[in-house]
């Protein structure tokens, strides 16, 4: 693998020539400042201080009950004691204005829901750290957070060119965010992962591997038909590696969508293949295109870690983690408030 081909599969590289065919996504260079703050280890883990206050919350009591009763003045004297020693030795949150009021123009721009991508890789893998559970965001400090949380945002900022035989870096000269239009609606046992070799569409395979969807079973052939043709179409000759893989959503109403481009190899999940099948596939299939979607409850692949990771067990005051348990706790009560909760 070469450099060049790792540099065309950067979003800010590819977005603006398939367009018309992908999701609608803004694009924000980032300062070396935030990328320092991504890497740096600190403690208290500490999410960006907000210039508007929109994502200031309050601060989370743990021992918070109904009960009056049980709030003596001692546990008051308490939490201001431990917070006043926690201002005086927890250093200040950093402060990122430009990119802060230009991310939350993006997000209301995009209707007020996005997912966030660096060059490469979203942070999937930290999905675990969000209230929802998903990688939707409202606000600079989520993406923050996720992005602070996540092995794969650490790939892009450290690691992206460690497999190419040609390496003169460890890292691009400038990183990138990405934010793309959240969906609600967005089925994961739609999306599908393309194999191309020298040109060719070799392989299919299905993203989401962590789940079995009867329907695919049952649209298998035509999902493949689709898929062929956009690629035939759009993609072959529009993009100019020859080996790569490709990442497509199909709607309800039989439109493809792309979603992503990754290298061949090194990183890049095969899901449902090997890479030595993939490339005997070169050689041995011709035009056939091997489509391998999960038959059956019993062939799931286990999904992405998530484990919390040490350095996340600090719960100081201000502290990432601190601040994802308030926001937990917003959610709750957001969700004890809906109409629907007592249904």
């Amino acid at each position: 693998m070469k450099q060049e081909e790792v540099n065309r599969c950067q979003i800010q590289e590819w977005y603006p020539k398939f367009k018309s065919l992908s999701i609608k996504t803004l694009i924000h260079e980032l300062p070396e400042s935030f990328v320092s703050y991504l890497l740096e280890d600190s403690k208290p883990f500490l999410l960006p201080l907000s210039i508007s206050g929109d994502d200031a919350l309050p601060r989370r009591n743990p021992n918070s009950y109904d009960d009056d009763d049980y709030k003596e003045d001692f546990e008051q004297d308490f939490e201001e004691e431990s917070l006043k020693d926690s201002e005086e030795e927890s250093p200040s949150p950093p402060c990122f204005p430009d990119l802060e009021s230009q991310i939350k123009d993006s997000i209301e721009t995009l209707s007020g829901a996005v997912f966030p991508k660096l060059n490469w890789s979203s942070p999937k893998d930290a999905a675990w750290i969000a209230t929802t559970g998903t990688l939707r965001c409202s606000s600079f400090a989520e993406i923050a957070l996720l992005l602070r949380s996540s092995d794969s945002a650490v790939h892009d900022l450290c690691h992206a060119y460690d497999s190419c035989m040609d390496k003169t870096s460890s890292r691009p000269p400038r990183f990138f965010l990405a934010l793309r239009k959240w969906y609600p609606s967005f089925h994961p046992e739609m999306e599908f992962r393309c194999f191309v070799l020298n040109q060719h569409l070799v392989g299919i395979s299905q993203r989401e591997v962590t789940g079995f969807y009867p329907i695919l079973l049952e649209k298998k052939s035509d999902l493949e038909l689709l898929i062929r043709e956009f690629f035939e179409e759009n993609v072959q000759l529009g993009f100019e590696s020859k080996d790569y893989t490709f990442d497509v959503y199909v709607t309800k109403d039989r439109r493809v969508k792309l979603m992503d481009f990754n290298p061949s190899g090194a990183f890049t999940l095969p899901l449902l293949f090997t890479w030595d099948e993939l490339e005997n596939f070169r050689e041995e299939r011709g035009e056939h295109v091997e489509f391998r979607i999960v038959e059956s409850q019993c062939t799931v692949r286990p999904g992405l870690k998530t484990a919390v990771p040490y350095d996340y067990l600090d719960m100081s005051p201000g502290s990432g983690w601190d601040q994802f348990l308030r926001r937990a706790d917003e959610e709750l009560r957001r969700q004890a408030k809906s109409p629907d909760a007592g249904a």
